[in-house]
């Protein structure tokens, strides 16, 4: 019988097969074993082939993992050469981002923006908190559109809070797979139940010591819109590191720098000391922001540490 993964605890999982039930499942043994570089074999948003339990009521064993047509990763926290599956088959990557309480680093966005353009995955942004925006968020809200509308990425601002947005933001999930993400903190939960008020996922409070936020959801989970599409909501992530990206390649997730690359004079060149480079120029001309330049050079360092 074939099923999706809704949720992963990481030793039993929650699937909802073709007939509209959903049953808890475990996993084959033989699957703990394969893809080492792998935290989880099975990932929410997996189409998988199981098979109920006798006499075990709605229960069943997966025996099958069916091809992905993609899926986001990050780097294991446990093991730098590990990656952990946040979720698979997905039409967009959506990141939620704050500038206050607790505020968003520009290096973060960066890198999920680089790891959704490496699974060929289209990300959207979705600023959270807009009620908090004094002058200084102002100022810095107009420089974030600025830098993601000119690399080619949709920015929307809202306020979960004042439902101020949010019809907007929703409007853009209808009928998709989206993977929701975003540090602990930043109105992710909110964000999900105004979409179903009935769930009254716990919402996160800000650590009044970090300003940072504290952790609320534990497991991915997928939920079914009500219109049509799902929505997976993640555990808030404090770093997001990227994986099995080469440093020759890292440039060709920037689509603002992608754009330029045949103007370099080298094919292979990294865009930090060579001659006659495209995007170095872009990035004196306006046309590649310095703070995204910047993170691209902290990426491309953290890749030499991790890969050679």
């Amino acid at each position: 019988m074939k099923a999706r993964v809704y949720k992963s605890t990481g030793s039993w999982y929650v699937a909802k097969a073709d007939d509209g039930k959903f049953y808890n499942c475990r996993i084959k043994g033989v699957f703990k074993t394969e893809n080492l570089q792998s935290t989880n074999p099975v990932a929410v948003g997996d189409i998988v082939m199981i098979e109920p339990e006798p006499e075990e009521g709605m229960t069943a064993t997966i025996i099958k993992i069916l091809d992905r047509e993609n899926y986001i990763a990050r780097s294991s926290p446990h093991g730098r050469h590990q990656h952990h599956i946040i979720a698979s088959n997905l039409d967009q990557a959506v990141i939620i981002v704050t500038l206050k309480q607790p505020r968003t680093s520009f290096g973060f966005i960066d890198r999920f923006l680089v790891t959704a353009e490496a699974y060929h995955i289209p990300a959207l942004i979705l600023c959270n908190k807009s009620d908090l925006f004094g002058k200084k968020e102002l100022k810095l809200f107009s420089r974030l559109r600025s830098i993601y509308q000119e690399a080619g990425y949709r920015l929307l601002s809202m306020s979960v809070e004042n439902n101020e947005g949010v019809a907007e933001a929703a409007a853009l999930l209808q009928q998709k797979t989206s993977l929701i993400c975003g540090h602990s903190g930043v109105g992710k939960s909110s964000f999900i139940n105004s979409f179903f008020p009935g769930l009254n996922l716990r919402t996160a409070e800000i650590s009044s010591f970090s300003g940072k936020g504290m952790h609320t959801t534990t497991f991915a989970q997928m939920y079914d819109l009500p219109e049509g599409g799902s929505i997976i909501d993640t555990p808030g992530i404090k770093e997001f590191g990227i994986f099995d990206i080469e440093k020759q390649e890292l440039s060709h997730y920037f689509p603002e720098m992608r754009r330029l690359l045949p103007d370099c004079q080298f094919n292979n060149c990294l865009h930090i000391n060579e001659p006659q480079c495209a995007v170095k120029e872009g990035v004196n001309e306006g046309v590649v922001s310095e703070e995204r330049y910047v993170n691209y050079v902290t990426m491309l360092d953290t890749i030499k540490e991790t890969y050679q």
